[in-house]
């Protein structure tokens, strides 16, 4: 389906990849040297990898509603009203059928492909390119990654599958193939390089594309990335596009991301990534040149959270996130992103500028905790925020709701539009600081203060990362 991006449209085709080992050491890259060099074909390393790309089918029922054309008739309106229409509708069931690609990545029938492309789903099958079918059942989805693994019905049989590689040593220039089902014309192979690293977009907070000029098209949603040993290096996710169809600007999950979701998914059905406890901006070229750095990378630690494993670490404030395990941090959302392919448990080495010197610290990999509880309300009686739900925000709550946040205060959650808050014009993400004045402390302190009755109402809130004041009179 279409998204926007900026004033192009984004597919979201994302696929899922293989699981497993690195091969032992990295191919030698080298330019052609010569004719015979050139005129090498890619057919061994398809016939390699091909079986392992799928097809998955997906069936939903929705809810329609039938319309006779003649009762949009003026001529007939105008006897018998809209009334006769209203009624004589009435609700039609119709299935509808999706299409997407997917990677099996264990021999035992594990499948990745994206989140999307299982969205209410009712009915999954998966056919491989030999045409055997089976059905499939979802061990597991995370919409935040759009990623999602499957459970192939084989009866004891063993399938073809890919392993995933390390994407930190993918390199711009890369030979790669991308391999799916584009527009549901039949598996196909496009071949391309890699064009560039890290690409961050608003698909994801977590993201960190890996960019390819191989064509990517709708329905290659869950197609391989694959490098020139037969690894999966990343899940095709999205294009930029004016029409639809490839421009030469494709996006790929990278694997680690993805070897870090599929382990947490085959596991526990759920994803949990560690909490770094801390906030920070990206190093700019004039915050690089006044702490004397050679270039502009790295994360400024602008605030931390009180007992979280960044103070327990020992890094403070001013501190410039330079890399986690020897893996260099361009910026915010790189640190994210750093921090999501890892595992709860354990402690990450983070090396940091401290006053123009280095160091490393060790710093736990633990999960953002739910403190205090969410205790989600619905607000009523006659007051601005009448008709909301909203809930005590916590390390936990925010991170399922991909916010960036160490703040305390209250969210809003939801709305009923029929309430004084959404005719307000509050929206649902919005974060409440300040209500005349005094800041929000809990739920249960926000109720309170809106018991008493007053003729003005200041209301100060964070919505996307900027604070303003709604006053209403």
């Amino acid at each position: 389906m279409p998204k926007t991006w900026g004033h192009f449209s984004i597919f979201v085709l994302c696929a899922y990849l293989g699981y497993g080992a690195v091969s032992a050491q990295a191919q030698d890259r080298q330019v052609p040297g010569s004719r015979q060099q050139i005129q090498l074909s890619y057919a061994p390393l398809v016939k390699k990898t091909a079986p392992a790309v799928v097809n998955v089918f997906t069936s939903k029922t929705v809810a329609t509603r039938r319309i006779v054309p003649l009762f949009n008739d003026p001529f007939f309106r105008r006897f018998f009203g809209d009334s006769v229409q209203r009624q004589m509708r009435g609700p039609k069931r119709k299935v509808q059928n999706s299409l997407g690609s997917g990677v099996i990545i264990a021999a035992d029938g594990l499948v990745v492909t994206n989140n999307h492309v299982l969205e209410g789903a009712e009915e999954i099958k998966v056919v491989l390119n030999d045409r055997r079918e089976f059905s499939a059942k979802i061990l597991g989805t995370d919409e935040r990654t759009d990623i999602a693994v499957l459970q192939l019905n084989l009866n004891g049989e063993k399938l073809p599958f890919l392993r995933l590689s390390d994407s930190d040593k993918v390199q711009i220039g890369d030979l790669v193939l991308a391999i799916g089902n584009p527009f549901g014309v039949g598996q196909t192979v496009t071949s391309g390089i890699v064009s560039a690293l890290a690409r961050t977009s608003s698909v994801s907070d977590l993201s960190s594309f890996i960019q390819t000029d191989a064509a990517i098209n709708p329905g290659n949603s869950g197609g391989a990335l694959v490098d020139l040993n037969g690894s999966l290096i990343g899940v095709n996710t999205a294009i930029y596009s004016k029409t639809g169809a490839s421009n030469g600007i494709g996006f790929a999950i990278p694997s680690n991301m993805v070897d870090r979701v599929v382990s947490s998914l085959i596991v526990s059905g759920d994803v949990v990534r560690p909490w770094l406890g801390a906030k920070g901006q990206g190093v700019t070229a004039d915050i690089a040149e006044s702490l004397g750095m050679a270039r502009p990378y790295g994360v400024m630690i602008t605030s931390i959270y009180d007992g979280g494993p960044a103070q327990r670490g020992g890094l403070k404030v001013g501190d410039v996130v330079l890399s986690i395990d020897g893996k260099e941090v361009r910026d915010a959302q790189d640190l994210r992103y750093r921090i999501a392919t890892l595992a709860v448990g354990g402690s990450m080495r983070v090396k940091v500028m401290r006053r123009g010197g280095s160091l490393g610290l060790d710093l736990a990999l633990a999960p953002p905790p739910e403190n205090p509880k969410r205790n989600e309300t619905l607000l009523r009686g006659r007051h601005p925020f009448q008709g909301a739900v909203v809930a005590n925000l916590s390390p936990k709550l925010a991170d399922e709701l991909s916010l960036v946040h160490e703040k305390v205060g209250v969210i809003v959650m939801a709305l009923d539009r029929k309430g004084s808050a959404a005719r307000l014009g509050f929206e649902r993400g919005d974060i409440v600081l300040k209500l005349n004045g005094v800041a929000i402390q809990s739920v249960k302190h926000l109720s309170t203060l809106l018991r008493e009755t007053a003729s003005t109402w200041i209301i100060r809130i964070e919505r996307d990362g900027n604070e303003s004041n709604i006053v209403i009179r």
